[in-house]
């Protein structure tokens, strides 16, 4: 398996698309990226709710299903950490057991609130969150786990603050840093301010909306850079037209017959069908022609 460690130590930036399940884990490293993003936000869209109602044993199970079907180093958004700084020791324990190799912890308020996805944070204070940071960083098995300290500060309060606070959790232990600059010349003075290693959160549409290449990004710093929402949101546009569409005559004209077999003979490809069959051949189905 990749180490996310060593990736980061090197010039290529890391690219994390959002995956929420083993095909998308499968169809993203088919596509050629090196780690994949489980991001709390869509996975509680996909739940039909939200992130902060998901749980920390349900985003285990769902690691351990991605990591069964792909060795790709997987990245966990796991909001603000589950608990206070005691809680660490758990959370820690079950995200290396359920196999990621780094962490994303938050400054927010537990339980959070919806208000969250509409603008308004709720953070913890800097002391606070830097006694998790330095809990996590202490209930870690093997360094292999990433600690990434994450402040929404620049949107939430102010530059002066988000800095600050990263500067107290770069203490405490992370291995990482993640803020929002919301454009290229905030990205370029954090970075010249925090030094790497950093990880950035991009808005939908990946790289698009900040003006910033992936390899600049690296080069300033940002060494990690993650989706958390572009495939979520595809997924949802494309599934919405095709229901509404299939809806009146439960038919659809988006391919035809001969289009729909070849997606799912694609489909079979992308799972390794036929290494499946082969197994069969070979035993419980010795013989046959099929």
């Amino acid at each position: 398996m990749a180490d996310l460690r060593e990736m980061i130590a090197g010039r290529e930036p890391v690219l994390a698309p959002l995956v929420l399940n083993p095909l998308m884990a499968k169809l993203a490293e088919k596509a050629g990226f090196r780690a994949l993003y489980l991001g709390g936000g869509a996975t509680g869209y996909m739940k039909v709710h939200l992130e902060a109602n998901l749980t920390l044993t349900e985003m285990c199970q769902a690691a351990i299903e991605i990591g069964a079907a792909t060795p790709l180093p997987l990245i966990f958004d796991a909001a603000a950490g589950f608990g206070d700084p005691m809680h660490m020791r758990r959370t820690i324990a079950m995200s290396e057991a359920a196999g990621f190799q780094a962490i994303e912890i938050e400054d927010q308020w537990l339980p959070k609130r919806a208000h969250h996805h509409v603008g308004l944070e709720h953070m913890v204070e800097k002391e606070i969150m830097a006694a998790k940071v330095e809990e996590a960083v202490r209930a870690r098995r093997s360094e292999r786990l990433l600690i990434v300290a994450r402040t929404n500060a620049v949107r939430a309060s102010s530059m002066d603050d988000a800095l600050a606070r990263a500067e107290a959790y770069r203490e405490a232990g992370a291995d990482l840093l993640l803020l929002s600059p919301r454009d290229a010349e905030e990205a370029r003075f954090i970075a010249e301010r925090l030094g790497g290693p950093l990880m950035y959160l991009a808005n939908p549409g990946g790289l698009a909306a900040i003006g910033i290449d992936a390899q600049e990004m690296a080069d300033l710093g940002w060494k990690i850079l993650a989706d958390p929402q572009t495939q979520l949101l595809a997924f949802y546009e494309r599934s919405r037209e095709l229901y509404r569409e299939m809806a009146d005559s439960f038919a659809s004209a988006a391919h035809s017959p001969d289009g729909w077999h070849r997606l799912q003979d694609e489909l079979h490809e992308d799972i390794d069908l036929e290494a499946l069959l082969d197994i069969e051949r070979r035993t419980v189905e010795k013989g046959q022609k099929g």
